[in-house]
């Protein structure tokens, strides 16, 4: 079945860093994959520069110089096409480039395969499911990174296939850990969003603290909220405690996992965050709260230790225990090496092959 990607022509749709983030960098390593296979994938890159470049500064209009350049690279693509592969997202990311791929690709003739992922799915289809399928039913399959989406999609009578997302298993790969010392460092990699809850973790740092004075906290990422979590740092006197990396490339994100004792997710919403399944393949503990995906991607004491969200003493809690108690960690740690298994390419690989096959043979929607 594997065999079935060789000479394949993929049209694949969606964003490509920078900036780096997990649709994006999922989609990049997807294309890479791909073309490891012998497969041609035509990138059709939702996020392309604005032409002229000067069109970026002009709010209101740029998105129409943005547009037409994409739609005519559908077009283009879809001359070569075996299949279209559109990585789709909620709100507006799904109306101006997941529906215009999928009409573009029927107007050729080319069968689709959509790519949804994203912790939003259910409030966004109770709010727009009418036009929403309108264009998804002219999809030959729907594919999913979790069963938590594949439940979402149940409950709107849309059979979704689950195919894990892709891990680059050269660099995020396992390095044994020594024993946590009295200066651990504890890393979060999320986006500095609201949905991440950051401020939470940085509260759970600063009890942490009392227990382990020397520890670190690197946090990863780049957003809106740095300026109040930076302030937020100060008022707790953690500034010489706390690291604001900001965006890092994937090999820097995978030196950080290395170099990291614990790893937190204080995710308020969520599906099937890399971050966590990334620090796993790493051998890097993980604390994260239990919203949205997660319980179906973890299990709590078993791979990971799961906590409500919002709750600064648990969390801080939880990463004690772990600091603490060695024979609980190394047991998350080995969990934690079986359950990326799944997000292995060569895992992957033979679903997604099986989707196309469906869907290119008409056996999907």
């Amino acid at each position: 079945m594997s065999n079935f990607l060789n000479n394949l022509n993929v049209a694949l749709v969606g964003p490509i860093p920078p900036p780096a983030g997990g649709m994006a960098n999922q989609t990049r390593k997807l294309r890479q994959f791909l073309q490891q296979e012998n497969c041609t994938c035509q990138m059709v890159a939702t996020n392309a520069p604005y032409r002229p470049a000067w069109a970026e500064k002009l709010p209101g209009v740029r998105a129409i110089f943005r547009l037409f350049p994409y739609l005519f690279a559908l077009h283009r693509a879809c001359k070569s096409a075996d299949i279209m592969h559109i990585m789709a997202n909620s709100g507006w990311s799904w109306h101006l480039f997941a529906a215009p791929a999928i009409l573009i690709a029927r107007w050729n003739k080319v069968p689709v395969m959509v790519n949804y992922r994203g912790g939003y799915a259910e409030a966004f289809f109770q709010q727009s499911w009418f036009w929403v399928n309108k264009t998804l039913s002219k999809a030959q399959g729907v594919i999913v990174p979790s069963p938590f989406l594949q439940d979402v999609f149940a409950k709107w009578q849309v059979d979704a296939g689950v195919v894990p997302n892709v891990l680059d298993t050269q660099l995020f790969c396992f390095q044994p850990k020594s024993k946590i010392s009295d200066t651990p460092h504890i890393m979060v990699a999320r986006n500095l969003e609201e949905i991440y809850d950051v401020p939470t973790a940085i509260h759970a740092f600063a009890i942490i603290l009392q227990q382990f004075p020397d520890a670190q906290l690197s946090i990863a990422g780049s957003g809106p909220e740095l300026d109040k979590l930076q302030q937020l740092t100060q008022q707790l006197g953690l500034t010489e405690k706390v690291t604001f990396t900001g965006r890092l490339t994937v090999e820097e994100m995978a030196k950080l996992y290395h170099s990291a004792d614990l790893s937190i997710n204080p995710s308020v919403v969520d599906n099937t965050p890399n971050s966590v399944i990334e620090s796993l393949a790493c051998g890097t503990p993980v604390v994260t709260t239990n919203v949205g995906g997660i319980p179906k991607l973890v299990s709590d004491q078993h791979d990971a230790l799961l906590i409500d969200p919002a709750q600064p003493q648990i969390m801080a809690d939880a990463a004690i225990k772990i600091l603490s108690d060695n024979d609980l960690r190394q047991r998350l740690i080995d969990n934690g090496q079986q359950t990326t298994e799944k997000f292995h390419w060569q895992n992957v690989k033979q679903l997604l092959s099986q989707y196309y096959q469906a869907a290119i043979n008409g056996d999907g929607k």
